[in-house]
């Protein structure tokens, strides 16, 4: 009665998107689902010139060519990313012939319907399962189809086989320590001594800035950096007044905005977590006041593929609800820079899901947005256990390894600067080696020659791209002093740098730095090269006696990249002329 149902029906006509040989671990079939529960898809279609986007994103990011700094609007790219027509009409035709009504947004179909429905439509087996640990069951299937000729213009159908449950949050902080009243008023009196004194018992604002020769100051004028909360985390409004009256008098008064997005809130009463967000803001401000700073508060959480480092419950971040909602934003309400300090394994992230959040994140490098993200905190990997075939091998990061990111890692220390044994890096298992980090990277692997070569893809996307100061930051949170450690620390501190070199760049007429790799790559001089420490892991692994580890050394390598920034080299790069003061 409908032809693609009556196609769809054959085995052989059929294509499988995705399957789960069995339930999750950890994870129990509670109940099978009523016929008339409903569930809500997303459908995410091939985009029709995706190739030539990824090639006008090069040009326009890469410095001495033509349409160096040329981004694109938001109705441009959207250009680039549509579907074709028949593409689009072809999967509402097919969801049309069910009863179902969707909506499209570009290259996404969304739509709601009942389990019975969605069985037939996609040859599936919906039920409810429920996590071991506890929360609420989701209703979730092992696998699921779509009719052969429908299988170009569909790249994913979610959630579907992807099990996630509330739970522990992901962030990339290391290690955080609240500090007892005699602790607290000794780096209080460390910092009333010499604020700009660096040293390893705390790290200051004025540490960071003597550091890496931070003078300048931004107008605030049309400028603005982001930062992304997930997993109910939520910055506080009075912590950073009192981290300013602690650590920066000349800011005290500046405030963040909050922005909204997919259920998300702003709760400055909130009983969770809040030292991740506290630590994004204020360490944000501390590079870069007075560019004003935004936070985007962000409700659900994304799809995971459990392993031995996250079993479940999900603690992956929901980059698809968040992307969606920014792509879609004026582009005069777009900041310049945006940081995220969350991770998580890239084999936790399903193929397509992970592929297709690097394509959203280029978009957004498209139209002049620099993204930075932490590159994690196990060194080259906690279990180090590849899922698919229980081999030895280094666990890349997600979203650290998607090329149209920046990556950081961390140090630690000063005189010498060096690699933090936290500090996560290593080689994407889904990303091709890039063009523009071709020699560092190439340089690299020469000098380690065969070391480690069974357990990385030496020709993928080598991580972090850069680094900065990780380890015993001092915070305000829930107005208590506490040390926080991490790449969290370290990637809000570069997109500090960065706000201010787009600041830079405002003040003579220039457009903003935009997807930077390419920049920075070809800018490699204007950092401090961190030859010592270490980044270590893989001490859950059997394959790894004493665990494993990657050395920093001359030049690029993947525990701190190109190294730490110095400022007055990367302002004279990025706006010649324009003084460090």
């Amino acid at each position: 009665m409908r032809p693609f149902l009556v196609l769809f029906a054959s085995a052989a006509s059929a294509k499988v998107m995705d399957s789960l040989a069995a339930v999750p671990k950890g994870w129990t079939e509670a109940r099978q689902a009523s016929p008339g529960d409903t569930v809500t898809l997303r459908v995410g279609l091939r985009q029709q010139h995706a190739v030539a986007l990824e090639q006008a994103v090069l040009e326009m990011s890469t410095p001495g060519h033509p349409n160096y700094g040329m981004h694109m609007s938001r109705d441009e790219v959207k250009a680039y990313t549509a579907p074709t027509e028949t593409s689009v009409s072809s999967v509402v035709d097919w969801l049309a012939q069910s009863g179902i009504k969707s909506s499209v947004n570009n290259d996404w179909v969304t739509f709601d319907t009942d389990v019975k429905t969605a069985n037939d439509l996609l040859d599936a087996k919906f039920a409810w399962y429920q996590y071991e640990q506890g929360g609420s069951p989701k209703l979730r299937t092992l696998s699921y189809s779509i009719p052969d000729e429908l299988s170009a213009n569909i790249d994913l159908i979610q959630p579907t086989t992807r099990f996630g449950q509330l739970g522990a949050k992901k962030s990339t902080i290391f290690e955080m320590q609240i500090l007892e009243p005699a602790q607290e008023d000794a780096v209080k009196a460390d910092a009333a001594v010499d604020a700009a004194d660096c040293n390893t018992s705390r790290i200051t604002p004025a540490c960071l800035k003597s550091l890496y020769n931070i003078k300048y100051t931004a107008s605030p004028e049309g400028n603005l950096v982001g930062f992304c909360s997930y997993l109910e985390e939520y910055a506080r409004y009075s912590d950073l007044q009192s981290f300013e009256e602690q650590y920066m008098t000349d800011a005290v008064g500046q405030n963040f905005t909050v922005e909204l997005v997919n259920g998300g809130l702003d709760d400055q009463t909130s009983s969770d977590d809040s030292g991740e967000a506290n630590l994004d803001v204020q360490y944000i401000l501390a590079a870069s006041a007075p560019v004003p700073i935004k936070e985007y508060s962000t409700g659900g959480r994304g799809p995971l593929v459990p392993t031995h480092d996250q079993p479940g419950p999900s603690s992956n971040e929901p980059y698809l609800e968040f992307l969606t909602y920014i792509l879609d934003q004026d582009d005069s309400t777009l900041p310049q820079t945006i940081s995220t300090s969350y991770g998580e394994e890239e084999q936790s992230v399903p193929e397509e899901y992970a592929l297709k959040i690097c394509n959203m994140y280029m978009q957004l490098g498209a139209r002049g947005v620099s993204i930075l993200f932490s590159s994690g905190d196990s060194g080259p990997g906690d279990s180090c256990i590849r899922e698919s075939d229980q081999a030895p091998y280094f666990q890349p990061s997600f979203p650290a390894g998607c090329p149209y990111v920046t990556s950081v890692g961390a140090t630690q220390g000063v005189e010498p600067e060096q690699a933090v044994g936290f500090s996560s890096g290593g080689f994407s298992s889904l990303h091709a080696q890039p063009s523009w980090q071709a020699d560092a990277v190439g340089a690299y692997l020469e000098s380690i020659g065969d070391t480690y070569s069974a357990y990385f893809n030496a020709s993928n996307r080598g991580f972090p791209d850069v680094a900065a100061q990780g380890s015993s930051f001092a915070v305000i949170d829930k107005g208590r002093s506490a040390l926080l450690s991490g790449t969290s620390a370290s990637s809000p501190v570069f997109a500090g740098v960065v706000a201010l070199l787009n600041a830079a760049r405002k003040s003579q007429g220039e457009p903003p730095l935009g997807f930077l790799n390419p920049w920075l790559y070809n800018n490699s001089a204007a950092f401090f090269d961190i030859t010592s420490g270490a980044g270590t892991g893989c001490r859950g692994s059997s394959a790894f006696r004493n665990g494993a580890r990657w050395n920093a050394t001359e030049g690029w390598d993947p525990v701190t990249g190109l190294g730490t920034p110095d400022f007055e080299k990367l302002l004279a790069a990025a706006a010649p002329g324009v003084e460090n003061a």
